[in-house]
């Protein structure tokens, strides 16, 4: 799969669904039979979309831990709690589960942004505080990450 594009504003409405935006279900059309899996993000108070391919991908990953290590099984019990499998209805909505909507403090207003390969789905407030609270930082993160002179790393 492509990595996705776009950063959008959407309401959910009182059950818990979303209409996922029209420019996402165009990026994800060869993906959406398969299903999604919807999870809490490790690092912000944000739910994660990711397409089946791409869960399978990261399971790959997570299924080569050792599993008589304590904190493999801990990071695993936390990377996967809350974990649900998703299909689109037929009107193209997605429903986030109680628990989900609550982890994330999702209310009326969202907002759906990519990820590179996945779909970060936030309660508008938290969003835009998140951004703001990280713009201060982004400069020198921006550096330490992508900063790389050349091949070997050497700065």
């Amino acid at each position: 799969m492509n990595t996705l594009i776009g950063t959008y504003e959407c309401k959910v409405d009182a059950k818990g669904r979303l209409m996922l935006p029209v420019a996402f279900k165009k990026q994800l059309a060869s993906v959406t039979e398969k299903g999604f899996v919807l999870k809490r993000a490790v690092f912000q108070p944000c739910l994660e979309l990711y397409p089946m391919q791409e869960w399978e991908s990261m399971m790959q990953n997570v299924n080569k831990l050792n599993r008589f290590k304590k904190k493999n099984n801990d990071f695993i019990r936390r990377f996967t709690a809350g974990v649900k499998s998703i299909d689109l209805d037929v009107s193209g909505r997605l429903l986030i589960p109680k628990d989900l909507v609550g982890f994330a403090g999702i209310t009326k207003e969202i907002v759906v942004t990519s990820a590179v390969n996945i779909i970060e789905i936030w309660d508008k407030d938290k969003y835009e505080k998140a951004i703001d609270d990280a713009a201060d930082d982004f400069a020198d993160l921006a550096e330490d990450v992508m900063g790389q002179d050349d091949a070997d790393g050497v700065s």
